[in-house]
């Protein structure tokens, strides 16, 4: 095959993606149109039946054209996952027309190629309006620049599913004056980032964030002794790599780019599926529609008695809510004594939570309620690929 037949080839593909991202241009405005009637018409966003349906319908079509079932099949996930979300944040939008301006400033932790900015991209994606980015040094930093008015929102990572959660975020939560109004889970992987022309058995050194080092600890035990710094977050990490010799940053290949940094080794993390999520606070509460899946996270201590906590969870399951996380953390200033972290699949606008909460208060001695926000974690219909 000669170059020319080689470019003709690969400029009717690059056509053909254009036409693509054209189409998929409409189907998202039309969706836009189908949400407005769902709104006027208290409808659910999203319908699990109709997407079964769908899919079903698309898969043997696609067989018909010679195209493979699974492949069809993940390709419509993602579609239809971005129109429900899409959908329900247009939702939200209209429900707080003055809480959502055209301006959004967000604070994170780290700079340009954190796992902290690339997470704020993804959730600010749907919804329209001018980011600001706030990158901030600390978790800290980061929620007192909401608190104050310097920040529209802050984003803070609360767990991931290699190491776990993240307790300084926890502990945060239980005095910080913001509430969550929000979530986003990003995919997480791990490469290790060193200067050009920099090989493996040349490192004497590696920096990274906490969080990263726990995630990629099986890698690294397998690297001899290494000395391991860590760094407030992963793009101070990836600039200590950048100025020190013979040494490596944990981080994203897209961050070790931005910054001139190549990858060396990929697939760090101890899990293939590595995942954090993330909360995004803000500080006044969000309404938040019943059209839409909903959380609500809130921090109870319960009374220092026999089966007062068995008693406070009682409750959650007679009123058919529930409970999805449950955490448990010191009580600053009281020694021995713990608060629980809960996170509900609830919305604080139906009448069944509500009783539920007041029914709370006979089995703690203080419930603090952290916010009540839309659920970005869909499951994807499940539908036969063979």
């Amino acid at each position: 095959m000669s170059n020319d037949v080689l470019n003709t080839l690969r400029h009717d593909i690059n056509e053909i993606d254009s036409d693509l991202l054209v189409l998929l241009a409409k189907r998202r405005r039309i969706s836009h149109g189908v949400v407005e009637y769902k709104i006027a018409n208290n409808k659910p966003i999203r319908d699990e039946a109709r997407e079964l349906a769908l899919l079903e319908k698309l898969i043997g079509y696609g067989k018909s054209l010679g195209l493979d079932a699974y492949y069809v099949n993940n390709v419509f996930q993602t579609i239809l996952e971005d129109s429900v979300l899409h959908q329900q944040a247009m939702l939200q939008k209209n429900l707080n027309p003055d809480a959502l301006s055209e301006t959004h400033r967000v604070t994170y932790l780290g700079g340009q190629g954190s796992y902290s900015q690339l997470a704020c991209h993804k959730y600010f994606s749907r919804r329209p309006g001018k980011l600001v980015e706030i990158g901030c040094s600390s978790f800290d930093e980061i929620t007192g620049k909401v608190e104050n008015g310097q920040a529209d929102f802050g984003l803070l990572p609360i767990e991931n599913t290699s190491s776990g959660s993240i307790n300084e975020v926890f502990d945060l939560l239980q005095h910080a004056q913001v509430s969550i109004v929000g979530e986003v889970t990003h995919s997480v992987e791990h490469c290790l980032l060193a200067n050009p022309d920099t090989e493996l058995s040349q490192l004497t050194k590696i920096f990274a964030h906490p969080q990263p080092f726990a995630q990629c600890s099986r890698f690294l035990q397998g690297l001899g002794e290494l000395q391991h710094e860590t760094c407030g977050s992963t793009s101070s990490a990836l600039q200590s790599a950048l100025n020190t010799p013979n040494s490596a940053a944990i981080g994203s290949a897209q961050a070790g780019k931005n910054v001139g940094l190549e990858v060396i080794k990929s697939n760090l993390a101890n899990q293939s599926e590595n995942h954090s999520r993330f909360i995004v606070v803000a500080r006044k509460p969000l309404q938040v529609s019943k059209q839409i899946p909903t959380k609500t996270s809130l921090i109870m201590a319960t009374k220092q008695q026999a089966g007062s906590l068995a008693d406070a969870l009682m409750i959650f399951k007679q009123h058919k809510i529930n409970l999805v996380k449950l955490e448990s953390r010191p009580m600053p200033g009281n020694p021995w004594e713990e608060v629980f972290y809960v996170d509900l699949e609830a919305n604080l606008a139906d009448s069944q939570v509500k009783n539920a909460l007041e029914e709370l208060k006979e089995y703690t001695q203080y419930v603090r309620i952290l916010g009540c926000y839309q659920s970005e974690t869909l499951q994807a219909v499940s539908v036969n690929t063979q």
